[in-house]
């Protein structure tokens, strides 16, 4: 009887559970934790890794997996996985391009809701006195189709945030490096990247971690904006200057900024937007869905192609 090989796979990070017993039908599974102190001595026999959004894969990491065959990562950026040092030692890297898409978009326009259609809920009565008081209070100073959007980076998220805006009635402009076909920008109009700071009411931003966009929001870019901008980050927080945009936001007190995404993650105290009334922080939640986590673990199947000797859907694009 001959026996059929199966691959031990180390998963680092949260996968959904139907992802992870379908994965154990075929590989042998273990689950660690990369802070755990037992995590190199199962790298050692890993042929697969499935990570997530913390686990950094590096050189250092590699020479401790010389079994390794496949990184897998359970969704979209690569921030923290040397694709290129990977691919020299002849390991794959998959990832899942699309999975988080919707839940990113959504949520750009959940945080715009919260800081431009300010609401309380009434959860007892109140005199009529202070129901005026609370209507005056919350009145919005302007509506959605009242305002010009500027979208950087018209990829599957600026474009489905585009999308969104359309439905609203906003004047969307973009950017992007790439020439976007029209039937991808959803009424979205190309401008100048210097245009596109100067003419926006809201700036969300959706460009990756590639040489050249670290800090990419500096000082110079942000004196574009205009004083009472909206800047809404949902991308990668290293392409924001942390201590530019805190400059920019106390000499522009009317300027607002909303950031669910940061460097380092988690921040320490001495982060320079801590603390500063016209900026929202938030712990990357922007894809904190069910169905994107699920979208996300099935990065699975591609592990599965690669450590089974077929061609995967969504390898990781190649490096500069």
């Amino acid at each position: 009887m001959t026996l059929v090989h199966r691959p031990c796979v180390l998963q680092s990070e949260d996968l959904d559970p139907a992802a992870a017993a379908w994965l154990r039908e075929s590989c042998d599974l273990v689950v660690c934790h990369f802070s755990h102190p037992d995590f190199p001595a199962h790298l050692a026999s890993a042929e697969g890794l499935v990570v997530r959004t913390y686990t950094r894969v590096d050189g250092a990491l590699l020479a401790k997996a010389p079994r390794l065959r496949c990184v897998a990562r359970a969704g979209v950026g690569l921030d923290r996985i040397d694709v290129a040092a990977c691919r020299a030692r002849g390991v794959e890297v998959v990832h899942t391009p699309d999975a988080n898409s919707v839940a990113v978009a959504e949520y750009v326009f959940a945080l715009l809701h919260d800081a431009l259609r300010p609401r309380t809920a009434l959860r007892e009565a109140v005199t009529p006195d202070r129901w005026n008081e609370l209507r005056h209070d919350h009145h919005a100073p302007a509506q959605f189709s009242e305002l010009t959007l500027g979208v950087l980076g018209l990829g599957r998220v600026g474009s489905r945030v585009a999308r969104i805006a359309s439905g609203y009635g906003m004047e969307v402009l973009y950017t992007d490096l790439a020439k976007i076909p029209a039937s991808r920008r959803h009424g979205a109009v190309p401008v100048a990247l210097e245009d596109l700071f100067k003419r926006c009411d809201i700036l969300s931003i959706h460009i990756d971690s590639r040489p050249g966009n670290e800090r990419f929001i500096d000082a110079r870019r942000l004196a574009l904006l205009k004083p009472s901008a909206i800047l809404v980050n949902t991308s990668r927080g290293l392409v924001v200057d942390a201590s530019a945009l805190a400059a920019w936001l106390r000499a522009n007190p009317a300027g607002r900024a909303l950031l669910d995404v940061h460097d380092p993650e988690p921040f320490p105290a001495d982060y320079p937007l801590l603390g500063m009334s016209n900026a929202v922080l938030l712990p990357h939640l922007a894809a904190a869905t069910t169905a994107a986590h699920v979208n996300m673990s099935w990065v699975v199947k591609d592990l599965y192609r690669v450590l089974h000797g077929q061609r995967p859907e969504h390898p990781a694009p190649p490096t500069p």
